[in-house]
This record gives structure tokens, sequence and C-alpha cells, in this order.
């Protein structure tokens, strides 16, 4: 099987776990669409609440995502003093 290179290091991979993930913070807007149905306000208060609640998933993400990026800095290389390692040992410097 061919190995696909990732999109942007995975981050919409990471966007769709998370948006399943934070799924309970979307209350807030099916209360709004269920107050559409009930006092006929606008359906634009439940669809800015869910594009308010899609934003702040991806910017959560986006930070995490970074943060995981900026820990991720190699370790210069060190002297190999393993007085059994075929290279690297000199005993008498």
């Amino acid at each position: 099987m061919r190995k696909r290179p990732r999109v942007n290091g995975g981050f919409f991979a990471a966007l769709g776990i998370n948006l399943i993930f934070d799924l309970e913070w979307t209350i807030p807007a099916w209360l709004l669409l269920a107050a559409h149905f009930i006092f006929k306000i606008s359906i634009w208060w439940f669809v800015g609440a869910l594009v308010v609640w899609v934003i702040g998933v991806a910017i959560k993400t986006a930070v995490f995502s970074w943060l995981i990026h900026v820990g991720n800095i190699p370790d210069p290389p060190k002297e190999n003093k393993n007085p059994y390692s075929s290279t690297g040992y000199k005993p008498n410097k």
C-alpha cells in the first residue's frame, strides 16, 4: 500500500477528531435551533453559534499542533562514552 503524504501535518485530521470530541460544546447551538422553531427567532443565531464553535476548536487545534512542533527540537549530538562501542570512544585523549 502506497503511503500518502500528510497534508498540513495532519491538521485537518486532528481538527476532525477534536470536533467529534468537543460535541458537547454545541449544546447552546442546538438550544438556539429549538428556540428558532418554538419562538421563531432567526436561524442565523444557530448558524453563528456553530461557526463560533468550529472556529474555537480550530484555534485550539492550531495552538496544540504549534506547541507540539515547538517542543520537538532535536538535541545536539553527544559524545559517545560507551567503552564497549566500536565507534566514538577514545580512552586516551
